[in-house]
């Protein structure tokens, strides 16, 4: 091997024998990899236990919106490497999905000209891949393939060290005694199960799939407590957002139970204060699908507002404000104002009237969770071309992220001059995805509001104020949507 590659090889045995997180262990592999042979991009990907598709571990050099083009599936995107096989492509230019490009347009969009994959193994079997991406037409040494060969070894090592932090923590469970005697199998549902333990996991899962967030099933056992015997307590949260370094704990459990969850998420923070995760308990979920129109047995039928949360008034009042820093801050400039349909059109429409600067409105329409498409999709994309323009995204509402978090993407896509958020409400508490917000009108507390473009149902659109729905709405049985 030349010399180039063993300081590429040092990085990245260091950076895995690290207490990092498996995001940014497997970022860091990318990077060092790529550099050393000259790529301009990498990918990490680990094949999930049933070796039909393959998750994204780490990257480096590409674009959000190439990474989150679909899912990979491993007998479409260059299948040959499931049997072992070093693949090259030198040109993608012209090739279909049946030779072995499963998203060509997507590549080609990214600029890519050539792929080389690499299998990882472990046991002869394949576990997963590292792909090096060149914008330019090129050929790969015989150095750089054993270089990549050894770094695939290595992350060989990784994976079968994040299976065993699953293996342990269920043997603990199960039986702490066998774990010195006998190592089970580890189970097939480990990181893409095919069943969840609560079917409110599989809904959950479901959404972000919908939102074409990656996720990984109880990625990492955290010990928590430990005796003279080795380790006495461990928590593994149920999913590991990598996109976004987030865990997520979901309890649907009886209230007397939520408090011990509390403990275990608090104690976890204290001993691993570099982890992030969020503690969603029975309240916060229901409410999280209410918001995305998961329909509940057992409707309750009411109607009526509670309270008014915000009058007419002091929503005019506050619109002004906010046009006038806007007006401020781009003074100048022509500022293109992009909308998503329906709820924001009551606050765009008053914040356009009260700017005093050249603006150009738009508008986008998305599909909701719950409908018919798997994925989320553009059902109506922007009218005015945005590219080298500064475009404001205007929303009613900001609570889980989710949905912006795509758009944003999506329009930094078309090469904007700049790109930043205002949204007049702003329901920090509720935040998954956490997104730039850099106008805000009011930060409220988590109740369902409806009016000044808020519906549920397709109703209370048309209010002149804000109110919060009345409470019999809203218990479990309720079905509900927002935006």
């Amino acid at each position: 091997m030349s010399g180039n590659y063993y300081p590429a090889l040092k990085q990245i045995n260091s950076v895995c024998n690290s207490s990092f997180g498996l995001r940014k262990i497997g970022n860091s592999i990318a990077k060092s990899a790529a550099k050393a042979v000259r790529g301009q991009g990498c990918r990490i990907l680990f094949l999930n236990p049933l070796k039909r598709y393959l998750v994204t571990i780490g990257s480096y050099g590409l674009s959000d919106l190439f990474l989150r083009k679909g899912p990979l599936d491993a007998r479409k995107s260059l299948p040959d490497i499931l049997d072992g096989k070093t693949v090259y492509i030198a040109d993608i230019a012209g090739i279909a999905a049946e030779h072995g490009i499963q998203y060509p347009e997507e590549d080609r969009k990214q600029g890519i000209a050539s792929i080389l994959g690499i299998p990882i193994a472990k046991d002869d079997k394949v576990v997963g891949e590292i792909r090096i991406y060149t914008r330019e037409i090129r050929e790969f040494s015989e150095s750089d393939r054993n270089f990549l060969l050894s770094v695939a070894d290595v992350c060989a090592l990784l994976f079968e060290r994040m299976e065993l932090s699953i293996l342990m923590e269920r043997s603990y469970k199960a039986d702490k005694e066998k774990l010195e005697s006998h190592v089970p199998q580890l189970p097939t549902n480990a990181l893409r199960p095919t069943s969840f333990a609560h079917p409110s996991e599989e809904e959950f899962a479901k959404l972000l799939d919908f939102y074409r967030i990656e996720w990984l099933y109880e990625p990492r056992a955290f010990p928590l407590r430990w005796g003279d015997n080795g380790v006495a307590e461990m928590f593994t949260p149920d999913f590991y957002l990598s996109e976004m370094d987030l865990y997520v704990e979901l309890t649907t459990l009886k209230q007397s139970l939520i408090t011990e969850k509390n403990r275990k998420v608090r104690r976890l923070k204290e001993l691993y204060p570099e982890i992030n995760i969020k503690l969603l308990n029975k309240y916060d979920y229901t409410r999280l699908l209410a918001k995305y129109g998961y329909s509940f047995a057992g409707e309750a039928k009411a109607e009526g507002i509670e309270r008014i949360l915000y009058s007419d008034t002091q929503i005019q009042r506050r619109v002004r404000v906010l046009a006038k820093r806007i007006s401020q801050d781009y003074a100048g400039e022509k500022l293109v104002l992009v909308g998503i349909l329906k709820g924001v059109v009551c606050f765009m429409s008053d914040l356009m009237r009260n700017l005093s600067l050249p603006v150009i409105p738009d508008f986008m329409a998305i599909s909701r969770y719950g409908g018919d498409a798997r994925v989320v999709q553009i059902t109506k994309d922007l009218d005015s071309t945005i590219t080298g323009q500064h475009v404001l995204m205007v929303e009613d509402i900001v609570d889980t992220g989710m949905t912006l978090n795509y758009v944003l993407k999506y329009i930094l896509a078309r090469n904007p001059a700049s790109l930043h958020v205002c949204t007049f409400l702003d329901k920090r508490v509720r935040r998954i995805v956490d997104v730039p917000l850099k106008y805000v009108g009011f930060e409220i507390k988590d109740e369902f509001i409806v009016g000044y473009g808020l519906d549920r149902e397709g109703e209370y659109r048309n209010l002149p104020f804000i109110g919060v729905l009345h409470h019999e709405l809203m218990k479990e049985g309720a079905k509900a949507k927002q935006g």
